[in-house]
């Protein structure tokens, strides 16, 4: 199976068993997304969704997070992954949104990723909701899955961003993440993927080798 078939089959499915697909992360405007996909970093959306209605109660804007002492934000995003960077990142990305942007989240991905907290992925996720930007934001989960199937075999999320652009149509691209980011989530998961109720495998390049490898093999001749 060619690269391209695999491509137009997983695709194909997606859009026709997934037709719709959104981030689980709960927000109310661009402010409260880049804030949410900061704190998703290495950490869960159920988690984030559990701190951020009262983080946003406090800080319903960049002017107040800016304002923020760090230990308040700290208080109140502790149950998060690494909260003390976080704390600082949050802070000090209310203040340039401010000083920079006025108050607004900008909407090119360069533009995004000067904020402090903000790298590729998270510019990529933002963009990519918010401005319905034609970009694929890949982390682990994307990256996981975009290898088992045989859509990607870039060694960093960059070359595995760049392979999934280059093979999926610019409308289909915001969408896209999530296919493979719920995929991952719940599907083809890190541990004990479960690859017998997956709708992918017929053009999985990770299934078509396990299934080769339990085949039965011939014993010599005159056995």
């Amino acid at each position: 199976m060619t690269r391209k078939d695999r491509y137009a089959g997983v695709v194909g499915w997606f859009r026709a068993n997934v037709p719709v697909a959104q981030s689980e992360l709960v927000f109310a405007d661009p402010y409260q997304l880049i804030v949410s996909v900061v704190l998703s970093a290495q950490c869960t959306d159920k988690r984030v969704n559990m701190v951020t209605p009262e983080l946003f109660r406090r800080y319903p804007g960049p002017a107040a997070l800016g304002a923020a002492p760090v230990e308040d934000i700290f208080e109140l995003i502790r149950s998060v992954s690494y909260p003390n960077n976080k704390a600082r990142h949050l802070q000090a990305l209310g203040r340039k949104l401010c000083e920079d942007f006025g108050g607004e989240v900008p909407g090119t991905v360069e533009e995004l990723m000067t904020l402090p907290g903000v790298g590729r992925k998270t510019a990529n996720v933002v963009a990519s909701i918010v401005y319905d930007e034609p970009v694929i934001a890949v982390d682990t989960h994307v990256f996981r899955v975009s290898h088992r199937l045989g859509l990607s075999r870039g060694k960093t999320p960059y070359d595995v961003e760049k392979d999934l652009e280059k093979n999926i149509l610019p409308e289909h691209r915001p969408v896209a993440h999530h296919w493979l980011i719920l995929h991952g989530r719940y599907t083809c998961t890190a541990r004990s993927p479960k690859c017998a109720e997956c709708g992918l495998k017929q053009w999985c390049q990770h299934f078509e080798r396990n299934a080769k490898s339990k085949e039965p093999h011939s014993g010599p001749a005159g056995a």
